[in-house]
C-alpha cells in the first residue's frame, strides 16, 4: 500500500470514529444543557441517558467480541447507519424512557465503530502507523459537532433541530468515507501476527493493561460528561459549547504527540506519564474552579483520554498475539464498564452533597491507580 492510499486508508477510517464516538456518542454532552434548559430533560434523567450510552457501549464491546479482521469493513458501514438514525431519531418529541432507550442503541453502534475502524485499519488493512490519525477522529469529531451545536444555538434552534443538524451531517461524512471502506474491505493486506511483529515496541502483559484501561474509562468520563453542566452553573456568561470544543481540539492533536511519545518511551512510561497528567486534568475544577482551571482541564483531559487509546489499542494487538484472542474488543469492553461506573457514582455523590467535586475526586483516582498498575506492565 501507497503512502497516498495508506493516507486515504486512515482518513476513512477516522470519519468512522468521528461519526460513531465524536458525533453518535459525545455530541450528547453539549445538547445536554440545551435540552435540561427546554425541560425536555431534568438532571437526572441526563444522567440516566449518559448511562444508558455506556451501558449500550458495553453491550456492543461485547457483541464485537465476535467480530473478525476480514468482516470489519462492513460493521464500519453498519455504524455510521445505525449512528446517523440514532441522531435523526433524537429529534422526535418522545417520552424520557424512550430518549435514555435511543442513546442506549447509539451506545451500542459507538462501540461497533471504535472496534470495527481499529480492526479494519490496524489489522485488516495492516496499516499500524495510521493510529493516530484514526485516534484522532474522535476528538475532530467532538470538536466539529460542538461547533456546529454552537452555531445551531446562535440561530435560534432547539435541540430538536441540533439532532437533525448532526443526524444530517453524520449520513453525509459517512457517504463520503463509504467508497474507501467498502472498496477495500476485501483486501487483508498484513495479518494480525505479521503487523504485530513488526512493532518495535516491546510487547506487553495483556491483563494489567485490561485492568489499566477499565480505570481510564471510569477515570475520564465524569469530566466528559458533565463538563458543559459544570461550566454553565459556574461561568453562565461563557457558551460551555466552547469549552467542550477545546476538549475536542485537544484531543485530536494529541493523538500523534501520545503515538510518538508511546514509540520513544514504550508503553509503560507513555501509559504513566498520560495517566499522571489526565488524573491532573480530571482535578482541576475542584482545585482550581476558575475559567482558566475549566478551559485547562478541558485541554488536559481532551488532550489525554484519546491518547490513552493511541497508546493502548495499538499495545492490545500486541498482546493479542500471546493471548490468543480479539483484545481490541475485550479492552473496548472494560473500557465500557468503567464509563457505567462514572455516572452512576457521579449522580449518587451529587445528590447527596449537590456537588460534582466528590465525584471528579474520585475519577482522579482511579487514573492514580491505573498509573500504579502500568509498573505490571
Amino acid at each position: 500500500m501507497n503512502a497516498a492510499a495508506r493516507l486515504r486508508a486512515a482518513i476513512a477510517a477516522a470519519v468512522i470514529l468521528a461519526i460513531g464516538m465524536g458525533f453518535g456518542r459525545f455530541a450528547f454532552t453539549a445538547i445536554y444543557p440545551h435540552m435540561v434548559e427546554e425541560g425536555v430533560l431534568s438532571l437526572r434523567d441526563g444522567s440516566l441517558a449518559a448511562s444508558a450510552n455506556y451501558a449500550g457501549y458495553l453491550l456492543g464491546a461485547i457483541l464485537s467480541m465476535r467480530v473478525r479482521a476480514h468482516g470489519a469493513h462492513r460493521l464500519c458501514l453498519w455504524s455510521v447507519a445505525g449512528t446517523a438514525l440514532c441522531l435523526g431519531v433524537l429529534a422526535l418529541t418522545m417520552p424520557v424512557w424512550l430518549i435514555v432507550t435511543v442513546r442506549g442503541v447509539a451506545g451500542v453502534f459507538s462501540a461497533l465503530a471504535m472496534v470495527a475502524a481499529s480492526l479494519w485499519l490496524l489489522v485488516q488493512r495492516g496499516h499500524g502507523r495510521g493510529a493516530p490519525l484514526l485516534y484522532a477522529g474522535v476528538g475532530a469529531g467532538i470538536a466539529v459537532s460542538a461547533e456546529l451545536l454552537v452555531l445551531a444555538s446562535r440561530l435560534g434552534w432547539h435541540s430538536a433541530g441540533m439532532w437533525l443538524l448532526l443526524a444530517g451531517v453524520t449520513a453525509l461524512a459517512g457517504l463520503a468515507a463509504a467508497p474507501a471502506i467498502a472498496a477495500s474491505g476485501q483486501a487483508t493486506l498484513a495479518a494480525p501476527a505479521q503487523a504485530a511483529a513488526s512493532s518495535i515496541l516491546a510487547p506487553v502483559a495483556p491483563w494489567p493493561l485490561v485492568l489499566i484501561y477499565g480505570l481510564a474509562g471510569f477515570g475520564y468520563i465524569v469530566t466528559a460528561t458533565y463538563l458543559p453542566v459544570l461550566v454553565g452553573a459556574a461561568l453562565p456568561g461563557l457558551n460551555s459549547a466552547h469549552v467542550w470544543a477545546v476538549f475536542g481540539l485537544g484531543a485530536a492533536p494529541s493523538c500523534f504527540l501520545w503515538h510518538r511519545l508511546h514509540e520513544r518511551l514504550g508503553t509503560r512510561q507513555a501509559l504513566r506519564l498520560n495517566l499522571l497528567l489526565q488524573a491532573l486534568g480530571v482535578a482541576l475544577p475542584v482545585l482550581a474552579p476558575t475559567a482558566a482551571g475549566y478551559l485547562l482541564s478541558a485541554i488536559l483531559v481532551g488532550g489525554t483520554f484519546v491518547g490513552t487509546v493511541t497508546i493502548a489499542m495499538p499495545a492490545a494487538q500486541r498482546a493479542a498475539v500471546k493471548a490468543g484472542t480479539n483484545m481490541m474488543a475485550i479492552m473496548t469492553v472494560v473500557y465500557g464498564i468503567g464509563q457505567i461506573i462514572g455516572p452512576v457514582l457521579a449522580g449518587s455523590l451529587y445528590a447527596q452533597s449537590h456537588s460534582f467535586n466528590s465525584a471528579l475526586l474520585a475519577a482522579a483516582g482511579a487514573l492514580l491507580l491505573a498509573m500504579i498498575v502500568s509498573l505490571r506492565l
